[in-house]
This record gives C-alpha cells, structure tokens and sequence, in this order.
C-alpha cells in the first residue's frame, strides 16, 4: 500500500496534465481537421497571417485552396486558414 502512495502524486499530476492541456488541445486539433475539411467554394476565409479572401478553387489531391484577394489569386494550404476568424467573419451579424 505504501508503495501506490508514493506514485500517487505522479499520478495526479498526469491526469490534470491530462484533462488541462493534452485533452484540448485533441479536441481543438479535431476541430480545425473538420473546418478544413468543410470548406468550399465561395467561402470567405482569414488566414493565420491575416490575409482575407475568397476561396476559389480546392484541390484534395495536396490539400490546398486557392484565395482570390483585391491583389489577385494566391495559394494556401488548407492548414493556412484559421478556423477562429474565417467563422467570425462569416457569423450572422447582430442588429
């Protein structure tokens, strides 16, 4: 018994490490593979460098997306667009 008693604050420790940071982060990661995964055509976009734009043009092959801005079209990977603003950007806007 005395021996459970020494691990038990390692054990403790793991599992709100757990629960605090490496559950979330998963989560978060899971999320941003479907908003990647869900975007099409038409859809306005920000990318995690601040660029906005139009997506034009998707291809599944490199998981890529072309971006159509005042400046013209550029190439992004899909992991380039940050799924926080592109849905603030496109949320319903409130009166």
């Amino acid at each position: 018994m005395n021996d459970i008693g020494q691990f038990l604050p390692m054990i403790l420790i793991f599992a709100v490490a757990y629960f605090f940071m490496i559950r979330p982060q998963m989560k978060r990661q899971k999320d941003e593979k479907k908003f990647a995964a869900a975007l099409k055509k038409g859809d306005k976009v920000i990318t995690k460098s601040g660029l906005h734009g139009k997506i034009i043009d998707l291809n599944d092959k490199d998981l890529s997306c072309i971006i159509e801005t005042m400046a013209g079209r550029l190439k992004f990977d899909r992991s380039a667009i940050s799924m926080e603003m592109s849905r603030k950007l496109n949320a319903p806007k409130e009166k």
